[in-house]
């Protein structure tokens, strides 16, 4: 009796290893899945335009000063070349993003047109004033220009700049070393140093999956509107105010350069908290990254952003993803109940039985992740699940040798399958959630089995009837 037991237990151990296998490879197939998405998503960036911040506008004028020093071996001619930048004083930006989904092959992402009024106001230009540093020197400086700077410059789709109210011409490029992607406009000759300034830019921009904006300004204000449901804020300040609901949202932000280093930050150059680049290539990422840690220690001289996602809420992968997760502790209680109906019924299963079992259960997951790439999630899991049940149910009847034992199983297999598609929906309270239906399971188990006598149970012989030749249901 004792070899038999022992050898039933060496032949279970053998099939939970190899489910254990199969499901890692089925876990390695959704992750695979998944970097194949994000690289659809990645060749849509560039096919189109990736993900888009704005900075500015700001004002800059590149200067160069030249002196004479002297030294042993006679005069020696010295070169600076250095940038003069003015931000706004009061910063506005209204607009609204249209979203719509690309598709490359069965993976689509997220692809906006963001349309803008932006409105900037200097109160003077004395931040443009000739930086000369050397007694003597000579200083020549370009014309100022107004410059507005952004990720990727492939989604610019129309640009119109006033200045106090006149057309400018609008060119390509910012002519600023740190962030040279974007556009300007020169100033006209007329403007005094003065007088104040107003800047107006009609922006209409293409990119994907985030926007984000930089609050260059003393004090910015950003109001944006979307017909998008799913916004994911992002970046070092939520929204003051918003409304989200099933026909888009609407957001808005008051940043105040008194709580934000970003006009510091940008003056000096830096780069963007998020590690955005806005410099080199448009796919390249700054080497100068900054760490959130960093950021939110106040340790980094970064450039602070806000801003969304638009986020897709049903990633299936992601939720295929969590719920192979659970495959183990699927296969686990469906061991337990076939365990319980062989031993309190008397029954003989084998270990290849227990395996076809434990296989159905797996192949679910495979189910999931393929019938999810061209149905939405739900469909998908509800085919799946209800396949994987009837099969179960239609077999359990067989190798449990009654259809009255059958489908008290199928139905226990469903009641798993509804356990974790819930456990799917919940985000804050999965884990209570699956910790009380983890201890229900163990208080039935311990309340079925409470008066079998264990000993007697394992020294009794066991119902000679073969699995192979099953009763009349």
């Amino acid at each position: 009796m004792k070899t038999i037991i022992f050898g039933k237990l060496g032949g279970l151990l053998l099939v939970a290893i190899l489910l254990l296998l199969g499901l890692d490879q089925i876990t390695s197939l959704v992750h695979e899945r998944q970097g194949r998405h994000q690289s659809a998503v990645d060749s849509v960036a560039r096919s189109l335009a990736g993900s888009q911040t704005l900075l500015g506008p700001l004002l800059h004028m590149r200067c160069t000063e030249e002196w004479n020093t002297s030294s042993d071996k006679g005069p020696v001619h010295q070169r600076r070349d250095f940038t003069l930048s003015a931000a706004p004083s009061n910063l506005a930006l209204s607009g609204s993003s249209q979203v719509e989904a690309r598709a490359r092959g069965l993976h689509a992402t997220q692809v906006y047109t963001y349309k803008s009024h932006i409105s900037a106001q200097w109160p003077n230009l004395k931040a443009l004033a000739m930086g000369r540093q050397n007694t003597g020197s000579k200083v020549q400086c370009d014309t100022p220009v107004l410059m507005l700077a952004v990720s990727d410059a492939r989604g610019i789709r129309q640009a119109e700049v006033k200045i106090n109210g006149a057309v400018q011409e609008v060119q390509a490029g910012t002519q600023h070393a740190a962030y040279p992607r974007g556009i300007q406009a020169s100033l006209p000759g007329n403007i005094q140093a003065n007088a104040p300034l107003v800047a107006e830019v009609e922006l209409e921009l293409l990119g994907t999956e985030s926007l984000n904006f930089v609050p260059v300004g003393s004090a910015t204000q950003v109001n944006l509107t979307s017909n998008w449901p799913h916004p994911s804020f992002t970046g070092q300040f939520l929204p003051s105010e918003r409304k989200i609901s099933e026909k888009g949202f609407e957001a808005s932000w008051r940043i105040s350069a008194l709580a934000s280093n970003a006009q510091q930050a940008v003056l000096s150059e830096g780069a963007l908290c998020s590690g955005n680049s806005m410099g080199g290539s448009a796919h390249d990422s700054p080497a100068d990254a900054v760490t959130a840690a960093a950021v939110v220690a106040g340790s980094s001289d970064c450039v602070e952003t806000l801003g969304l996602g638009f986020i897709d809420p049903i990633n299936t992968y992601s939720l295929s993803d969590r719920a192979t997760k659970y495959g183990l502790l699927f296969i686990a209680l469906t061991f337990v109940a076939v365990g319980l109906f062989e031993f309190m019924r008397g029954l003989r299963v084998h270990p290849v039985q227990y395996f076809l079992v434990g296989a159905a259960i797996s192949i679910f997951f495979l189910l999931l992740v393929s019938l999810s790439e061209h149905l939405p999630f739900d469909a998908a899991y509800a085919i799946g699940a209800s396949a994987c049940v009837l099969l179960l149910s239609y077999y359990a009847s067989h190798m449990l040798r009654s259809w009255k034992r059958g489908l008290p199983f199928g139905a226990g297999i469903a009641a798993l399958y509804g356990l974790l598609y819930m456990l799917l929906q919940l985000e804050q309270t999965a884990l209570v959630v699956g910790a009380l239906a983890l201890f229900s399971v163990l208080a039935a188990v311990m309340m079925l089995t409470r008066k079998v006598d264990w000993y007697g149970r394992l020294q009794s012989p066991p119902n000679a009837t073969s699995a192979a030749q099953p009763e009349a249901p």
